[in-house]
């Protein structure tokens, strides 16, 4: 039997591509590269937080390791910033802090603000020392020393060559032991945060410092992404002329703190880990690592808040009690004048 291939059902021929098409499909493939799809993607929002007014920021004396408590003006702006967090964000899920009790008291007054109505775990107040202050060594406990005329010199770095020679001489902790504190943190404790979470509820994690520590404690954040994933909030004024140091943001005022927004894709977690349970990491000495932890290239970072304050607007310095040492024993005068209920 002869058969017609011309009688057969042909298949239609598929249209070549245009130029147009072979130009998008480039184009598309190309930005794939810088820009990956976003599948996947967590989103963190992390705190840097100073803690409220000491005895010793009043008195202008030298506080590193020194473990000055809160001044009344202190736990009232601790519960300020407390009150806002509360009532802008969704609960916190994780607190770290110094183990100084500025630091701790400032972290429990955050946490005594917010409402744990689903259930969960309450969170407490993960206390290290490797998040403390700069240590001050010699000049713990003493007074601000005022920068010579004749010198370019702060005080401080200027009256080492008179003391050097002091028996128990002791001098400032360096930069380079600060960085790799922070590093050690970032590495032992953050990283945990950002392998353990399973939950769909975006985390807010609040991490309660020192002025001096947390400025090295950011530039440790900062390495973790690369800098063009690096973003400015809309309107946010950082630096001079224009430009924006992103290593040097500027200092910290009294329960002052920087906004960071944070998306990543999802990192191999660890099974049951809580917030809670993050482990602790090795000692610092030993966790000056030659690759720190990093986030994939995909991560982005947004700096919404820098020394953010808008939680202090309004607030007065008690009179004649406000810069002294805060007592916990002692009934506020709000006390006196609720009605005792009955029944």
């Amino acid at each position: 039997m002869v058969v017609d291939l011309r009688q057969e059902k042909r298949k239609p021929r598929l249209a070549k591509p245009t130029a147009l098409q072979n130009i998008c499909k480039r184009t598309k493939r190309f930005l794939g590269l810088f820009f990956p799809p976003r599948r996947n993607v967590r989103a963190m929002k992390l705190y840097l937080v100073r803690h409220g007014e000491t005895v010793d920021n009043v008195a202008q004396i030298y506080a590193g390791v020194r473990d000055s408590p809160l001044t009344v003006q202190g736990v009232l702006q601790a519960e300020r910033l407390g009150r806002y967090l509360a009532a802008s964000e969704q609960p916190i899920t994780h607190v770290f802090s110094s183990d100084l009790q500025r630091a701790v008291k400032t972290a429990e007054a955050l946490l005594s603000a917010q409402t744990n109505n689903d259930g969960s775990a309450p969170v407490t107040v993960r206390q290290l020392p490797i998040l403390r202050e700069q240590d001050f060594g010699f000049y713990e406990g003493k007074p601000f020393y005022a920068r010579q005329r004749d010198s370019k010199k702060s005080g401080k770095d200027a009256h080492p060559s008179q003391h050097q020679d002091e028996p128990g001489f002791q001098d400032v902790e360096s930069k380079e032991s600060m960085s790799i504190r922070t590093n050690a943190f970032v590495a032992g404790y953050l990283s945990l945060v950002f392998r353990g979470l399973v939950s769909e509820q975006p985390p807010i994690v609040v991490i309660v410092s020192h002025g001096i520590i947390l400025s090295h404690l950011w530039r440790s954040v900062l390495a973790m992404f690369s800098k063009h994933t690096v973003s400015l909030a809309p309107g946010l004024s950082v630096g001079s002329g224009g430009v924006t140091p992103l290593e040097y943001l500027g200092g910290w005022s009294n329960t002052g703190y920087l906004e960071l927004n944070i998306s990543y894709p999802v990192l191999s977690s660890r099974p049951g880990l809580t917030p809670n349970d993050v482990a602790s990491p090795q000692p610092a000495e030993k966790a000056k690592q030659e690759n720190p932890f990093t986030l994939p290239a995909s991560s982005r970072l947004a700096i919404r808040t820098v020394n953010g304050k808008e939680h202090l607007r309004g607030l007065k310095r008690a009179r004649g009690v406000g810069s002294s040492q805060h007592d916990e024993g002692q009934k506020k005068i709000e006390s006196f004048f609720k009605k005792t209920k009955t029944g």
